[in-house]
């Protein structure tokens, strides 16, 4: 049953919606540099027919970014996208997509107009057919070719300046490892050298953003391919877990019985093959990942260095990351002190805020814990854990962000490393977003913490239904007034002809009059 059930899914994965657009791959489209893919709902490019979107220039932030990159002009990831593109889809509306044929997060419907909220659950409060459904999701993305993206597999002057493109096929799930790594690769420098102090998803203030961008990506890449769009990610409440309690054949995978290292044969992930994780060779070969595979997802929790992580994070830990105020401070990287995101990050000490390099804390931690694929950067995203963990992550900044009530204002807007200026478009993500566009509640975009919600007030459960009023309060304040005035003209006419009527009865008809009369103004007023 359950191989008919996943053999189903195949047959219903239908477009993706992730890095470079096929459609924007041939020599022509990368030499006029304009990637504005035709949505087919009528034909135009971006839908502008329809008013969903259209062609534009991309607009760069002039703001400075900080001094930890001393390069310009080497690396095809700087002023993201221009490179490649610099006329993409700018999407109206609840729109978006590469083509704007898409709804927004938050939003479904065939015009995108209406709102919904999203749960994610915590993986053991989940049932069991929900934990086994998800895990079928994870091995349909894992086995299923994106129809609609592809990776590249060369830099832009690789590639001729677009003229010889180098492009490559990728599965789905391994389309968002590729992601991963490319934002997180280190930068070619002449004479076969390279830069390795570049993160544009990692240690500085576009940590959170970036990822929380990237999971909702993912989860609408399995609504979409499963046609299931209720679905969401889990997220794995690891405080004061004593072991890897989602390290288990049923759910995440166990440890193999004879061979440490890998994952148990009766896990589903035990054949899966790890891609983007050997950077030393690609910087060697001055090459890109190519999503080729390397070998079985390594894991081995609890067997790391525990020097530098002793233990899991503690709720007091995680208490103490909260009350921080400040987001980010001072020179914006991993050397930042009282900055609530390089704690949270995991480069602080969590109960006082102080940069410590020789420790590895909160969200780090797990990433060392589980001590194989996970604790390889760019590579990270191969192991399926990588979901859970950071949907706990992105949780706990959504708690500080009802903590703080901060405005966008707070996040920089200059000097920090580059990529991570609130106007930086984020990389390498295409449509375009820019970090300080996922610096704002979860609700903004569609979804919420079951353990968060659980605490809500009336106020945060009515809130969707609220933000519909909102948007259309106009129509209704209009729809009452003019209600107002057709109750006022027939009550007008009823009244004149209730009069003349009763001048031609008798008084034995009066009190039946009197009852219809009475009936009318109670009608009216229910209405």
């Amino acid at each position: 049953m359950f191989l008919l059930f996943l053999g189903s899914l195949f047959l219903r994965l239908h477009l993706g919606h992730g890095q470079f657009p096929r459609a924007c791959t041939s020599p022509e489209v990368l030499l006029s540099k304009e990637c504005c893919p035709v949505w087919s709902g009528d034909g135009s490019p971006c839908g502008e027919l329809s008013g969903r979107g259209t062609c534009q220039d991309v607009l760069l932030s002039n703001s400075t970014s900080g001094s930890q990159f001393p390069f310009s002009g080497i690396d095809d990831r700087e002023n993201w996208p221009v490179v490649f593109y610099n006329r993409t889809c700018q999407c109206q509306g609840n729109f978006m997509g590469a083509n704007c044929g898409e709804c927004k997060f938050g939003f479904i419907g065939p015009n995108c107009t209406q709102r919904r909220l999203m749960i994610r659950k915590e993986i053991f409060k989940m049932t069991t057919a929900e934990r086994n459904k998800f895990i079928a999701y994870l091995n349909l993305a894992k086995h299923t070719i994106s129809p609609d993206y592809v990776i590249a597999t060369g830099t832009y002057s690789q590639m001729n300046n677009g003229s010889n493109p180098m492009f490559a096929d990728i599965n789905v799930y391994d389309l968002f490892v590729w992601l991963h790594y490319y934002a997180s690769r280190d930068a070619f420098l002449g004479e076969g050298t390279v830069w390795r102090d570049i993160d544009f998803a990692h240690e500085a203030p576009a940590f959170v953003p970036w990822h929380r961008f990237f999971l909702l990506h993912w989860e609408h890449e399995i609504q979409k391919a499963t046609g299931d769009e209720n679905f969401t990610i889990p997220y794995w409440d690891w405080r004061d877990a004593e072991q890897c309690d989602i390290c288990t054949d049923d759910l995440m995978g166990g440890n193999h019985p004879t061979t440490p290292g890998i994952l148990s044969p009766a896990s589903f992930f035990s054949s899966w093959q790890v891609v983007c994780s050997q950077s030393e060779e690609y910087n060697s070969l001055r090459t890109l990942c190519n999503g080729t595979d390397e070998g079985p997802i390594i894991r081995n929790p609890g067997g790391h260095d525990r020097t530098r992580t002793p233990r899991l994070p503690t709720s007091a830990e995680v208490e103490a990351c909260l009350a921080l105020t400040d987001y980010e401070t001072g020179p914006m990287d991993r050397s930042a002190n009282f900055s609530f995101r390089n704690t949270l990050e995991g480069f602080a000490d969590p109960l006082t805020g102080v940069s410590d390099r020789s420790q590895s804390t909160l969200h780090n931690s797990l990433h060392v814990f589980l001590n194989g694929s996970m604790s390889q950067v760019q590579g990270s995203a191969n192991d399926p854990i990588f979901l859970l963990h950071h949907a706990f992550v992105d949780s706990i900044f959504e708690q500080w962000l009802r903590r703080h009530q901060p405005s966008l204002t707070i996040y920089p807007e200059s000097n920090a490393p580059i990529g991570h200026n609130r106007g930086y478009y984020m990389v390498p993500f295409l449509p375009l977003y820019t970090n300080g566009e996922f610096f704002g509640p979860s609700r903004d975009f569609g979804y919420e913490y079951d353990y968060l919600s659980e605490s809500g007030s009336i106020e945060d459960f009515l809130m969707p239904y609220l933000e519909q009023a909102r948007q259309i309060w106009q129509w209704l304040v209009g729809a009452a007034v003019v209600g107002g005035l057709i109750t006022a003209v027939i009550a007008t006419i009823v009244g004149l002809a209730c009069r003349r009527k009763k001048k031609g009865m008798s008084e034995e008809t009066q009190p039946l009059l009197m009852e219809a009369e009475d009936y009318q103004s109670t009608y009216q007023s229910n209405l």
